[in-house]
Formats: C-alpha cells, sequence, structure tokens
C-alpha cells in the first residue's frame, strides 16, 4: 500500500502497525518448515534493507500476522473515507516495473488533479489504483475513466496487460487493441463465435469492434433473443 493508502487504513482501522510517514508498506509471506523460513526471513531481511527499506516488523505469532493483515484487507473500505467515490482500476506490470508505474501513476494523478490511492498484490504485480472522485462534479466520471485508461496503457508499455484478475469487460474492451493486433482480435473473434454463435454470453463485452463473424450476431439493446431469459 501506498502513503495515502496507509494514513486511510490507521484512520479507519487504526491498527498502529502502519508508520504513517512511509512511502509505501509491503507485505511478505513466508511458508515452509520453521527452520526453512527463518533462513529465508533473515534473507528477505537482508534484500528488503538493502532496497532502502526503513523498517522491518515481523510477526511472532498468529493474531500478530493477522494484525499486519488486518489494515491491507480494509484498504479498499478505508478508500471510502477519503472520497465520496472512487474508480478501482484493474491491471498487471513486471514486478521489476512497480517502481517506475507508481511514479508514472503519481504523475497521472497530478496531470488530471485526481488523488490515486495504490494498493497491489506486489508478489505478482497486480496493481489495483483507487481514483478518488465526486460523482456530483459534473463531468467528474469521464474524466476519471480517461484516467483509468491513461494507467491501463501504461501497464501495455511496461510490458504488462490491461488485466490482472477481473478480466474484459464493457469498460475495458476498447482498450484491447493496446494489447492486440488486429489479427489477434480477429482469431480470439472466431472462437468465440465457435462456442457463441448467437453472441448470447456477455454480449457487447471483451471485444472492441466486433469483426466478420461476429459482426452479424453482434448483440444490440433491444436485439431478438427469442424466449431467452435476460439477467
Amino acid at each position: 500500500m501506498d502513503n495515502l493508502s496507509i494514513n486511510a487504513v490507521e484512520d479507519v482501522v487504526a491498527t498502529h502497525c502502519y508508520p504513517r510517514d512511509a512511502g509505501a508498506i509491503l507485505l511478505i509471506e513466508l511458508d515452509g518448515l520453521a527452520v526453512e523460513v527463518a533462513v529465508s526471513g533473515d534473507r528477505v531481511s537482508q534484500i528488503c534493507r538493502q532496497n532502502g527499506a526503513r523498517n522491518i516488523t515481523i510477526a511472532k505469532d498468529a493474531d500478530e500476522r493477522l494484525k499486519l493483515w488486518k489494515g491491507r484487507k480494509a484498504a479498499f473500505a478505508a478508500a471510502g473515507k477519503l472520497s465520496p467515490n472512487y474508480f478501482v482500476q484493474d491491471g498487471v506490470i513486471p514486478r521489476t516495473q512497480l517502481a517506475y508505474v507508481l511514479k508514472e501513476i503519481d504523475t497521472l494523478s497530478n496531470k488530471f488533479g485526481y488523488r490515486i490511492a495504490n494498493v497491489f498484490h506486489a508478489g505478482d504485480g497486480n496493481l489495483h489504483p483507487l481514483i478518488l472522485y465526486d460523482e456530483s462534479i459534473p463531468g467528474a466520471f469521464e474524466q476519471v475513466e480517461i484516467l483509468g485508461g491513461e494507467i491501463l496503457k501504461l501497464c501495455v508499455n511496461v510490458g504488462g496487460s490491461i488485466s490482472g484478475e477481473h478480466g474484459i469487460g464493457a469498460d475495458k474492451r476498447c482498450y484491447m487493441s493496446n494489447m492486440f493486433s488486429e489479427a489477434d482480435l480477429e482469431t480470439m473473434q472466431w472462437v468465440r463465435h465457435a462456442f457463441n454463435p448467437k453472441e448470447l454470453a456477455n454480449p457487447g463485452k471483451i471485444f472492441p469492434t466486433p469483426r466478420t463473424c461476429g459482426e452479424g450476431s453482434h448483440f444490440h439493446p433491444g436485439s431478438d433473443l427469442g424466449d431467452v431469459e435476460l439477467f
């Protein structure tokens, strides 16, 4: 979690184990035999200090472990105290690019004028920037959507993906072409159409512009789907 998330969590959960002036905190878990964990823990601590860690806290028991994780698990809820609304983005990057991408997200935050609280799974490079805004302000949501798209493009530019774990729906489909060529998208459409010829499964999602096989059966609101039950 970055500094904005740290302070939001401490305001709400009050774990008193996250330093409020830290630029970010990294939670690391080790698994294995006791002797293996002890050796690995020493090595991890050494690596952290070599890379500028100011303080290291090690959980001595299950209760302390739960306390360290409590704030991270409440990060999304805590963000609700920072702003009336927030837009959650989901992208993935190579782990080696994490520091660079966080700096670039901060640059985008300043450029667009919206605060961004970063919560992420550092181990697999999965980012969840929370863009804070107020939907009662005209045009705010539209600007936030554009900002979210710029973050996705950033992820792709450093060798990542526009989705870390939540997939591609109606919101992200227009960014598929940032990752895939027209030939790639065309091939994917043929495969999808083979299993979903009437476009009943997630109509209007995943692909930005249906081509060839998908065009004739692309779903539009009001399309006649017969007796198919809609949800």
